[in-house]
C-alpha cells in the first residue's frame, strides 16, 4: 500500500467551490446543447422544457454551494459570510420558486415531462461526472 492520500480526502474549500462552479457550467452547456438537439428532433416545447430543467438545475447546485459555503464556515469556527440569512432563506424560498417555475412550465410550454426530469436530472449527472474526473486524477 502506498501513503499517498486520495484528492477527496485533501479536498480543500476552494477546491470543491471549484468543482461545483466546474458542475454549473457542465449543467449550462449540456442543456444549452440537448434543448438545440431536442427543438431540431421533436420541436421547441420539449427543447424549452429541458432548457428550464437545465436551468433550475444550475442554480440549483448555485445555491447548494453557497449553502455548503456557510455550512463551512460554522463547521470551521469562523466568522459567518454576509448574508448567511439570504442564503438560507433563498434556499429555502428556491423550493417554491423552483415549484412554480416547474408548475407554469408544464402549464405554458405543455411539453414532455420526460425532457422537464431530463434536465433537473442534469445537475446530478454532471456533479458525478466533475467528481469522478476528481477521482480519477
Amino acid at each position: 500500500m502506498t501513503d499517498e492520500t486520495h484528492p477527496i480526502v485533501s479536498l480543500t474549500d476552494e477546491g470543491l467551490s471549484a468543482l461545483l462552479m466546474q458542475a454549473i457550467r457542465l449543467t449550462a452547456l449540456m442543456g444549452v446543447l440537448g434543448s438545440a438537439l431536442l427543438w431540431w428532433a421533436s420541436g421547441w416545447r420539449n427543447a424549452a422544457m429541458l432548457f428550464t430543467g437545465a436551468a433550475i438545475s444550475a442554480v440549483s447546485i448555485f445555491e447548494w454551494q453557497r449553502l455548503i459555503r456557510l455550512l463551512n464556515a460554522k463547521l470551521d469556527k469562523q466568522q459567518t459570510p454576509r448574508g448567511a440569512a439570504t442564503a438560507v432563506t433563498f434556499f429555502l424560498l428556491r423550493l417554491f420558486i423552483f415549484a412554480g417555475v416547474i408548475y407554469g412550465s408544464l402549464k405554458c410550454f405543455r411539453g414532455s415531462v420526460v425532457a422537464l426530469l431530463c434536465g433537473l436530472g442534469l445537475a446530478v449527472l454532471a456533479t458525478v461526472w466533475v467528481s469522478l474526473r476528481l477521482l480519477r486524477d
